[in-house]
């Protein structure tokens, strides 16, 4: 008796490993996701400006990042006891102009750098729902707790979020003609839109990217939504507000995400990191002791041998 229905899955390619550069971008779920890949030691960056929900706000930071546009005076506003952007998130604020467009701009270099070397690129997108600010006539990123009456809301149509998958992949391209792009959508619901909103939100984005790479090559869909709604079903799965999946969800998806896009022979890589980083973890009874010392003395020299195998990994 089956008591869970299970979404076919099918092998990607190329497929990941230690030798890949990953860039991964959009809601918080892609850091969730990131978080796997930096637990594990991949190569990989993510949301350099902060997490950012819907595509526009994605293809503005590549716009910028493609053009070689810094960020200046004019993008940057004082509110609540320091400085923002529109185009970020929060953790960039801070009480210092000059600091944030440092923050900023190295965030800015930083995508450019990691864009041009990057094997795949994993976009997460949690929203079709925008919010225009009216008086600067811009569709912000972050709208900073401002009063909504300085903003107008819209959903993107099919049509114009089309477009904007086009544009992505397009500059993604400019940077790394070879690059892998997987799109996925974030299974978090914005239910603060509202439960039915949130559906078409989710609905408008599927049915453009499901047609956008239908027409790209080194494209592709990764069912993490579908995951979450479809094989978990659960409110077991979610986190205590009901909208976030748990480490339970999360850790699914990441094993479903491996299963298809990791190497194989990279799984027994990723075992050694796994136990090392048990290790470091690890809290003795007694710290002063001399069987702690030569367990720790045991991590080290195994940490420095796969250190001395791949030089980017740090423990």
């Amino acid at each position: 008796m089956k008591l869970q229905t299970q979404l076919p899955l099918e092998i990607q390619s190329p497929l990941i490993d230690y030798s890949s550069k990953l860039v991964l971008l959009g809601s918080c779920f892609a850091e969730n996701m990131a978080e796997k890949f930096s637990y594990y030691k991949f190569q990989n960056e993510v949301n350099p400006l902060g997490v950012l929900f819907h595509p526009i706000a994605i293809l503005d930071l590549l716009t910028r990042a493609h053009e070689n546009n810094p960020y200046s005076e004019k993008d940057i506003f004082f509110s609540n006891g320091c400085w923002q952007s529109f185009q970020s998130h929060s953790r960039l604020n801070s009480i210092s102009q000059t600091e944030i467009l440092d923050h900023l701009n190295k965030a800015l270099k930083s995508t450019q750098d990691q864009l041009k070397n990057a094997s795949h690129v994993i976009l997460t997108f949690g929203t079709a729902w925008v919010y225009e600010h009216i008086q600067s006539k811009t569709i912000v990123a972050n709208c900073h707790k401002k009063p909504q009456r300085e903003f107008d809301k819209s959903i993107l149509s099919v049509d114009a979020l089309q477009d904007t998958f086009n544009s992505i992949i397009s500059i993604l391209k400019s940077f790394n003609p070879k690059v892998t792009v997987v799109f996925s959508i974030s299974p978090v619901r914005h239910i603060k839109d509202g439960f039915v909103e949130n559906n078409l939100s989710k609905a408008h984005l599927m049915t453009a990217l499901h047609s956008v790479i239908n027409t790209n090559e080194n494209t592709c869909y990764f069912p993490s939504y579908e995951l979450l709604m479809d094989e978990l079903r659960d409110y077991r799965f979610y986190k205590q507000d009901m909208v976030h999946p748990n480490h339970i969800a999360i850790n699914y998806i990441w094993e479903k995400f491996q299963s298809i896009w990791i190497h194989p022979e990279t799984i027994s890589i990723m075992q050694e990191v796994n136990q090392l980083q048990k290790g470091f973890a690890h809290k003795p009874f007694n710290p002063l002791a001399e069987e702690h010392a030569i367990f720790l003395s045991t991590l080290a020299k195994k940490a420095e041998a796969l250190e001395s195998r791949f030089p980017f990994m740090k423990f």
